[in-house]
């Protein structure tokens, strides 16, 4: 029997692995292993709807809730050496649960089914921890991508500093799309992944997810870099 483990866990082991071999890939052992970047894909909102909260299940005041399966997505954004990454501002976008996207190449040839109730967009900027959250719904596959995702970028400084795709972990379309099968080997796999599991006490059978993000250097990290390699 598979068993399931959590993003939290893959991190901790590849990070071990990392150190236990020695690999180039974050180029000193304790480093964490970045978040490997995906295509942002062709739809990004090309139109920012008026409500751009993290809250994608209700839009502006309305009372009608969107359709899907709520899921509540948390997560931290930290450097490759693990300390927290604050006043990060985290975009997440994905189609609502008929498989339509708010971007109006999506969105007005199926507007008839489209989910007028489901924001589509949100950010989040993070504090002092690092930490992110988001209340949306499981993602759905739709034609031409068979895995479930949920589009992430993000930005500092005036600056994009990752674009990348969360991943249901374990779904079984994952294997026949081409573009979590570009995120790299299986390790690299893995952490484009997300466990979306039942939300303990909850009434309403919603789920909890939990993704962290990895960067390389932020903006404020490279101008140290370079001030200190001018002063040498």
């Amino acid at each position: 029997m598979r068993r399931s483990i959590s993003t939290h866990d893959r991190r901790l082991f590849l990070g071990a692995l990392g150190a236990a071999f020695f690999t180039t890939r974050g180029l000193f052992a304790e480093e964490l292993i970045r978040t490997p970047p995906l295509t942002e894909g062709p739809f990004y909102p090309d139109r920012l709807p008026l409500d751009t909260d993290n809250d994608l299940i209700v839009v502006n005041d309305g009372v009608t809730p969107a359709v899907g399966e709520i899921a509540h997505l948390t997560g931290r954004v930290l450097g490759p050496n693990g300390s927290p990454i604050r006043n990060a501002t985290i975009e997440i976008w994905q189609c609502d649960a008929k498989g339509v996207y708010i971007n109006t190449r999506d969105s007005e040839p199926n507007g008839s089914r489209q989910d007028r109730n489901f924001q589509g967009f949100g950010r989040f900027t993070t504090g002092s921890t690092g930490a992110y959250y988001f209340r949306t719904i499981k993602p759905v596959p739709y034609p031409g991508r068979p895995a479930p995702h949920i589009h992430v970028k993000v930005k500092r400084g005036g600056r994009e500093l990752l674009t990348t795709q969360i991943m249901i972990a374990g779904h079984p379309g994952n294997l026949r799309d081409g573009i979590f099968l570009s995120a790299g080997d299986p390790l690299d796999r893995e952490l484009v992944q997300a466990d979306f599991r039942p939300l303990p006490g909850s009434k309403f059978g919603e789920l909890s997810a939990n993704f962290e993000i990895i960067l390389g250097r932020t903006p404020d990290e490279e101008t140290l870099l370079r001030n200190r390699s001018a002063n040498r």
